[in-house]
């Protein structure tokens, strides 16, 4: 006969049956931050976790079952629907159907982690020649770019007027694959940055 699970404390105690079917180093933990009916969570020795969920009392019998990802915002959790019929029953569904989504989708975000890690890492490296570039530049970092901003104050030669103002705002993009130049000053200044710029050579 299948368990009853309507309260917290019955779901509990089914949690912690489905651990010791899933192994002797599975534990059971409060989960928080779920609104919909009850639930609980299951933890293994290497940090692998799932959320055992029960959402509609009227069906107490049917689960559902998430797999815990560290940054759920990229991802989407695999679940799986089961009917509790016995702990027995719901760790093998688990192990069967959803160990292996998990086991897959972890790999998927560790291969997301090492490619943001590269791209950071080549964002930083560009940004940082461009800021050495420009000595007291500013660096405002963002969601994938940097912007760099450097500013000269100038007064013309024989002229009292108040300074001006030559700067150069650059923004390298994501992965430091490009690097977007505004600037503003004497002409002559631009032109000159714009020559040298015309005739460096192509990568």
């Amino acid at each position: 006969m299948a368990p009853m699970l309507t309260t917290q404390d019955q779901l509990n105690a089914f949690a912690e049956a489905v651990a010791r079917q899933l192994g002797t180093h599975c534990r059971t933990d409060e989960l928080t931050g779920y609104g919909l009916g009850i639930g609980r969570l299951i933890v293994d020795d290497d940090g692998r976790a799932l959320r055992m969920c029960q959402p509609d009392k009227r069906r107490p019998h049917q689960l559902k079952i998430y797999a815990a990802l560290p940054d759920e915002a990229r991802l989407t959790a695999p679940h799986i629907g089961v009917t509790a019929l016995s702990a027995r029953h719901v760790a093998r569904e688990i192990t069967r159907r959803l160990y292996p989504q998990h086991a897959e989708v972890m790999q998927h975000a560790a291969e997301l982690t090492a490619r943001q890690a590269q791209e950071e890492s080549s964002l930083r490296a560009v940004a940082q020649t461009v800021t050495d570039a420009l000595p007291g530049a500013r660096v405002n970092e963002q969601h994938r770019h940097t912007e760099i901003l450097w500013e000269r104050a100038r007064r013309p030669s024989g002229q009292l007027d108040a300074a001006q103002t030559d700067s150069v705002c650059a923004t390298v993009g994501p992965s430091g694959e490009w690097v977007k130049v505004e600037a503003t000053g004497a002409p002559g200044s631009v032109i000159c940055m714009l020559a040298a710029f015309a005739q460096s050579p192509r990568e």
